[in-house]
Protein backbone atom coordinates (compact mmCIF):
# COMPACT_ATOMS: atom_id res chain seq x y z
CA UNK A 1 0.00 0.00 0.00
CA UNK A 2 1.34 3.43 -0.91
CA UNK A 3 1.28 6.37 1.46
CA UNK A 4 -1.06 9.12 0.27
CA UNK A 5 0.60 12.51 0.61
CA UNK A 6 -1.19 15.81 0.82
CA UNK A 7 -1.16 17.89 -2.34
CA UNK A 8 -1.44 21.66 -2.67
CA UNK A 9 -5.00 21.36 -4.00
CA UNK A 10 -5.94 19.59 -0.76
CA UNK A 11 -5.18 22.79 1.15
CA UNK A 12 -7.33 24.66 -1.41
CA UNK A 13 -10.21 22.22 -0.79
CA UNK A 14 -9.66 22.50 2.98
CA UNK A 15 -9.81 26.31 2.79
CA UNK A 16 -13.10 26.08 0.88
CA UNK A 17 -14.48 23.63 3.43
CA UNK A 18 -13.56 26.14 6.16
CA UNK A 19 -15.24 28.93 4.21
CA UNK A 20 -18.60 27.17 4.53
CA UNK A 21 -18.32 27.99 8.26
CA UNK A 22 -20.01 24.88 9.64
CA UNK A 23 -22.33 24.13 6.73
CA UNK A 24 -21.80 20.72 5.12
CA UNK A 25 -21.71 21.10 1.33
CA UNK A 26 -22.03 18.25 -1.13
CA UNK A 27 -19.01 17.26 -3.18
CA UNK A 28 -20.90 18.49 -6.24
CA UNK A 29 -21.33 21.92 -4.65
CA UNK A 30 -17.66 22.08 -3.68
CA UNK A 31 -16.72 21.05 -7.21
CA UNK A 32 -18.74 23.92 -8.68
CA UNK A 33 -17.48 26.44 -6.12
CA UNK A 34 -13.82 25.49 -6.71
CA UNK A 35 -14.06 24.81 -10.46
CA UNK A 36 -12.48 21.38 -10.05
CA UNK A 37 -13.92 17.94 -10.72
CA UNK A 38 -15.94 16.04 -8.12
CA UNK A 39 -13.38 13.23 -8.28
CA UNK A 40 -10.60 15.72 -7.38
CA UNK A 41 -12.68 17.00 -4.44
CA UNK A 42 -13.33 13.41 -3.32
CA UNK A 43 -9.64 12.47 -3.54
CA UNK A 44 -8.61 15.63 -1.66
CA UNK A 45 -11.12 14.93 1.13
CA UNK A 46 -9.81 11.36 1.43
CA UNK A 47 -6.22 12.61 1.76
CA UNK A 48 -7.32 15.27 4.27
CA UNK A 49 -9.09 12.58 6.32
CA UNK A 50 -5.96 10.38 6.24
CA UNK A 51 -3.94 13.37 7.47
CA UNK A 52 -6.51 13.81 10.27
CA UNK A 53 -7.39 17.33 9.15
CA UNK A 54 -10.97 16.40 8.25
CA UNK A 55 -13.44 14.02 9.85
CA UNK A 56 -15.74 12.15 7.49
CA UNK A 57 -19.07 11.16 8.98
CA UNK A 58 -22.66 10.58 7.90
CA UNK A 59 -23.30 14.32 7.71
CA UNK A 60 -20.34 15.04 5.45
CA UNK A 61 -16.83 16.27 5.97
CA UNK A 62 -15.96 18.41 8.97
CA UNK A 63 -12.63 20.20 9.46
CA UNK A 64 -10.85 19.24 12.70
CA UNK A 65 -10.06 22.81 13.67
CA UNK A 66 -7.23 22.23 16.16
CA UNK A 67 -5.35 20.03 13.70
CA UNK A 68 -6.09 22.43 10.83
CA UNK A 69 -4.77 25.36 12.85
CA UNK A 70 -1.59 23.49 13.76
CA UNK A 71 -0.98 22.39 10.17
CA UNK A 72 -1.65 25.77 8.58
CA UNK A 73 0.31 27.78 11.15
CA UNK A 74 3.29 25.44 11.49
CA UNK A 75 3.34 23.03 8.56
CA UNK A 76 2.04 24.51 5.33
CA UNK A 77 5.15 26.65 4.72
CA UNK A 78 7.30 23.50 4.80
CA UNK A 79 4.91 21.22 2.92
CA UNK A 80 4.09 23.73 0.18
CA UNK A 81 6.74 26.44 0.05
CA UNK A 82 6.43 29.13 -2.55
CA UNK A 83 8.89 31.57 -3.99
CA UNK A 84 8.13 34.78 -5.85
CA UNK A 85 8.39 34.68 -9.63
CA UNK A 86 8.25 37.19 -12.46
CA UNK A 87 6.24 40.40 -12.70
CA UNK A 88 2.75 39.65 -13.99
CA UNK A 89 -0.88 40.75 -13.94
CA UNK A 90 -3.05 39.06 -11.36
CA UNK A 91 -5.01 39.01 -8.12
CA UNK A 92 -3.43 40.36 -4.93
CA UNK A 93 -2.48 37.77 -2.32
CA UNK A 94 -0.49 37.37 0.90
CA UNK A 95 0.11 40.66 2.76
CA UNK A 96 -1.22 42.69 -0.21
CA UNK A 97 -4.75 41.20 0.05
CA UNK A 98 -7.39 41.49 2.76
CA UNK A 99 -7.23 41.17 5.68
CA UNK A 100 -3.49 41.86 5.96
CA UNK A 101 -3.61 44.76 3.49
CA UNK A 102 -5.61 46.67 6.12
CA UNK A 103 -2.89 46.03 8.73
CA UNK A 104 0.37 46.24 6.79
CA UNK A 105 1.63 49.36 5.09
CA UNK A 106 2.57 48.46 1.52
CA UNK A 107 6.04 49.48 0.49
CA UNK A 108 7.44 50.42 -2.87
CA UNK A 109 8.12 46.88 -4.04
CA UNK A 110 5.58 45.16 -6.32
CA UNK A 111 2.95 43.20 -4.35
CA UNK A 112 2.53 39.42 -4.58
CA UNK A 113 -0.19 38.36 -7.03
CA UNK A 114 -1.64 35.11 -8.29
CA UNK A 115 -1.20 35.12 -12.07
CA UNK A 116 -4.67 35.69 -13.53
CA UNK A 117 -5.47 37.21 -16.93
CA UNK A 118 -8.48 39.13 -15.56
CA UNK A 119 -6.53 40.45 -12.56
CA UNK A 120 -6.35 44.18 -11.96
CA UNK A 121 -2.94 44.39 -10.29
CA UNK A 122 0.62 44.10 -11.49
CA UNK A 123 2.97 42.39 -9.11
CA UNK A 124 5.34 39.54 -8.40
CA UNK A 125 3.92 36.17 -9.38
CA UNK A 126 3.10 33.80 -6.53
CA UNK A 127 1.88 30.38 -7.63
CA UNK A 128 -1.55 29.66 -6.07
CA UNK A 129 -2.23 26.36 -4.33
CA UNK A 130 -4.35 25.38 -7.33
CA UNK A 131 -4.83 26.94 -10.74
CA UNK A 132 -8.51 27.79 -10.16
CA UNK A 133 -7.85 29.49 -6.80
CA UNK A 134 -7.88 33.09 -8.10
CA UNK A 135 -11.29 32.75 -9.77
CA UNK A 136 -12.76 30.83 -6.81
CA UNK A 137 -11.39 33.40 -4.35
CA UNK A 138 -12.93 36.29 -6.28
CA UNK A 139 -16.35 34.60 -5.92
CA UNK A 140 -15.98 34.02 -2.15
CA UNK A 141 -14.49 36.79 0.03
CA UNK A 142 -13.99 34.50 3.05
CA UNK A 143 -12.14 31.94 0.92
CA UNK A 144 -10.05 34.78 -0.54
CA UNK A 145 -9.02 35.89 2.96
CA UNK A 146 -8.12 32.34 3.99
CA UNK A 147 -6.03 31.71 0.88
CA UNK A 148 -4.25 35.07 1.21
CA UNK A 149 -3.47 34.33 4.86
CA UNK A 150 -2.17 30.88 3.94
CA UNK A 151 0.05 32.49 1.29
CA UNK A 152 1.38 34.95 3.89
CA UNK A 153 2.25 31.96 6.09
CA UNK A 154 3.92 30.22 3.11
CA UNK A 155 6.05 33.11 1.87
CA UNK A 156 5.83 36.09 4.18
CA UNK A 157 8.46 37.66 6.36
CA UNK A 158 8.37 37.03 10.11
CA UNK A 159 6.11 40.00 10.94
CA UNK A 160 3.70 39.18 8.12
CA UNK A 161 3.58 35.53 9.19
CA UNK A 162 2.84 36.53 12.80
CA UNK A 163 -0.04 38.78 11.72
CA UNK A 164 -1.30 36.09 9.32
CA UNK A 165 -1.26 33.54 12.14
CA UNK A 166 -3.27 35.86 14.39
CA UNK A 167 -5.83 36.59 11.66
CA UNK A 168 -6.12 32.93 10.64
CA UNK A 169 -6.62 31.76 14.22
CA UNK A 170 -9.31 34.44 14.68
CA UNK A 171 -11.17 32.99 11.68
CA UNK A 172 -10.76 29.38 12.80
CA UNK A 173 -11.97 30.01 16.36
CA UNK A 174 -14.32 32.98 16.18
CA UNK A 175 -16.46 32.06 19.19
CA UNK A 176 -13.77 31.04 21.69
Amino acid sequence: MTQASLRPQDVFVLAKLLSYQGRRPSMAQMSVDLSISSSEVHAALKRLALARLVSSDADGNRPLLEAVEEFLVHGVKYAFPVKPGELTRGVLTSYAAPPLSRLIESGTEPPPVWPFPDGHHRGVSLEPLYKTAPAAALRDPFLYELLALIDALREGRAGERKLAEKELVARLRPAR
